[in-house]
């Protein structure tokens, strides 16, 4: 389990890197089906999950990869996007980003889910150089269980990278 200790420059709480961050569907951002672009929800999915990491580790971060894309519903010209960002579990040099992405409706203010992924990010050094992240501070049952899957996917992962996937 995570090193929990009170030395922020050695460990930080989820909630200390949780990012929430708001677009609009443009006509720009719509694909041949009147719908939000994938793509277009990849990059701000990328952006945001950059700015997780970044506030986490103190430093620049690439992207190693994204787990789990699924998209739940489309998302509409004029609608807005709420895309919550966290981290769910560190390793050595590397981070896991959880995104979860909802239409908000301006009407009422709820908020409908349309996409959650996984990225890992790797901290970065001056020189392009992985390095070591701050530990994670589990706060809540939540943050608990949210690391314990983190790892399972971990796991998955790196079976994935022996085979060749």
């Amino acid at each position: 389990m995570a090193e929990e200790t009170k030395n922020t420059t050695e460990a930080q709480a989820v909630s200390e890197s949780r990012t929430e961050i708001i677009h609009m569907v443009r006509p720009n951002h719509l694909n041949g089906a009147g719908r939000l672009f994938g793509g277009a929800l990849m990059q701000w999915l990328d952006e945001a999950a950059g700015t997780v990491a970044m506030r986490h580790a103190h430093c620049n971060v690439i992207t190693a990869s994204v787990d789990n894309l699924r998209f739940i519903r489309g998302a509409y010209n004029g609608e807005i996007i709420v895309i919550i960002g966290k981290v769910t579990y560190v390793g050595r040099t590397s981070m896991e980003v959880r995104l979860d992405t909802y239409v908000e409706h301006l009407e009422n203010g709820m908020r409908q889910p349309i996409n959650r992924a996984y990225f890992t990010m790797v901290a970065m050094d001056e020189n392009d150089q992985p390095r070591t992240v701050p530990r994670l501070i589990l706060e809540t049952e939540s943050d608990r269980a949210d690391w314990e899957a983190a790892e399972k996917r971990r796991e998955m992962r790196m079976r994935r990278k022996e085979e060749g996937f």
